[in-house]
C-alpha cells in the first residue's frame, strides 16, 4: 500500500495502514487552499490534538501540517515541506526522481516521505476502497487527501479551506446588480459570467474585474483556468455526493467546516470552532491537562462513577497461549476458564 523508494529503485514497504485508528472516530482536519480559511480560528485548528492534512500549497503560510499530498507536478511546491521531517508527505511513484526545487535531492531522498500507486478503475461504489493496495484517482489532490486519510485509520475528516468554488469578486458582484443580475451561491463561475455578457457587460470588463480571491494564500489563476478550475471543483463536489452511500457504509464521516462551501448541500456542516471543541472533548485538552503528582499516582485514574469492567474471551474463540503476552501465558495456566481474560494486579505495572 505505502513503501519508500529509493534513488535506484529499491521498493521497500511500510506498513501504517490504520495506524490512525481508536477506539473511537479518529479525527483529521483537511486543509484547502481556499480563501475562507483566513477567516477560520487558524490558532484553535492548529493547536488541537489531531493532525492536519495540507492540499498542495494550503501549507505553506497559515499553518505547518502534519500530512501533506499534492497530485500536481513537484515543481509547483515548496523545498520546505519536502525536507522538512516534521511532515509527512505522500506523493504518486511517477513523482519519486523529481528534483526537489531550489536543491540536487531527488523526492525519495526526503525526509518522511512515503509513496503509493494510483486507482484509475475507481467507481463511486468503492470509494473510499480499503481492499486494493491502490488510492483512488479522480485527478484531485483532494480526493487523494481523503482516501490516505482513510488508510490511514482516520474516519471523521473536518474539511477546512475547501469551498470548492471559486466566486465573482465584490466589485463585479455590485457591476452585476446594476444590470439587475444577481448571483445565486454556489453558481458555475462560468455561467454566471455568460448570463452577464448577455446583459450588456463587455467581455473585456468580464475579464479584468470578475475573479474574487482564489486562495487563501498569494497565488492566483488565469481568467480561463479559474472557470475551468471552478468547474473542476464543482465535478469534485458531484464526485463525493454521488459516494455519499459507500462513504457512509465505509464508516466515513465527512463534515464541512467551510461556510458556503458546495459540499455544505450535500455533508453535515459544522463550526470550525465546534469542530475543535468536540476533538478536545474526544482526545482531551493538553493545554489544561497539570502535571504535579502524577509520577507518584497509585491509582488507575477511572472517570468518576463508571461501572465495573472486566475482560472477556469471545465465546469459541480458538486462541493459542503463545500468543499472549508471556505474563498472561503464566496467569492463563492457572486461570483454565477459556471465557475469561486473566486479570493483571495493579502491583505487576511496569514502573515509568
Amino acid at each position: 500500500m505505502f513503501f519508500r523508494l529509493q534513488t535506484d529503485g529499491t521498493q521497500v514497504s511500510i506498513n501504517i495502514q490504520n495506524m490512525y485508528a481508536g477506539p473511537t472516530s479518529s479525527s483529521c482536519w483537511i486543509i484547502g487552499g481556499g480563501p475562507s480559511l483566513n477567516s477560520l480560528p487558524i490558532d484553535a485548528i492548529q493547536n488541537s490534538p489531531s493532525p492536519k492534512f495540507a492540499i498542495n500549497l494550503a501549507g505553506s503560510q497559515l499553518l505547518r501540517p502534519t500530512f501533506w499530498t499534492s497530485y500536481d507536478p513537484t515543481a509547483r511546491f515548496h523545498r520546505s515541506i519536502y525536507m522538512d521531517p516534521s511532515v509527512i508527505k505522500f506523493v504518486h511513484r511517477c513523482r519519486s526522481m523529481n528534483l526537489v526545487p531550489e536543491s540536487a535531492y531527488k523526492v525519495c531522498e526526503s525526509p518522511s516521505t512515503i509513496f503509493f500507486d494510483r486507482n484509475r478503475d475507481a467507481g463511486f461504489s468503492g470509494f473510499p476502497d480499503a481492499s486494493l493496495p491502490r488510492i483512488t484517482d479522480w485527478q484531485d489532490s483532494m480526493i487523494q487527501a481523503i482516501h490516505i486519510a482513510y488508510r490511514l485509520g482516520f474516519r471523521k475528516l473536518y474539511l477546512a479551506g475547501c469551498e470548492m468554488g471559486i466566486s465573482p469578486s465584490k466589485l463585479f458582484l455590485q457591476r452585476a446588480r446594476e444590470c439587475g443580475l444577481e448571483y445565486s451561491e454556489n453558481e458555475l463561475l462560468g455561467e454566471f459570467l455568460k448570463r452577464c455578457e448577455k446583459h450588456g457587460i463587455s467581455k473585456q470588463e468580464i475579464r479584468e474585474i470578475a475573479l474574487g480571491p482564489q486562495y487563501h494564500f498569494d497565488e492566483s489563476k488565469s481568467f480561463d483556468s479559474a472557470i475551468q478550475t471552478d468547474f473542476h471543483y464543482f465535478r469534485v463536489a458531484q464526485y463525493l455526493r454521488l459516494s455519499r452511500q459507500s462513504i457512509s457504509l465505509a464508516g466515513l464521516e465527512l463534515i464541512s467546516v467551510t461556510p458556503k462551501s458546495r459540499l455544505n448541500d450535500f455533508f453535515a456542516y459544522q463550526t470550525a470552532e465546534s469542530a475543535a471543541k468536540s476533538i478536545l472533548e474526544n482526545v482531551g485538552c493538553p493545554a489544561s491537562e497539570g502535571t504535579r503528582g502524577l509520577y507518584s499516582e497509585q491509582n488507575h485514574r477511572t472517570p468518576p462513577g463508571l461501572g465495573p469492567m472486566r475482560d472477556f474471551r469471545p465465546h469459541f474463540w480458538k486462541s493459542d497461549a503463545a500468543n499472549l503476552p508471556d505474563r498472561t501465558q503464566a496467569q492463563s495456566a492457572r486461570k483454565p476458564n477459556p471465557l475469561l481474560l486473566p486479570e493483571i494486579p495493579v502491583n505487576l505495572r511496569e514502573n515509568p
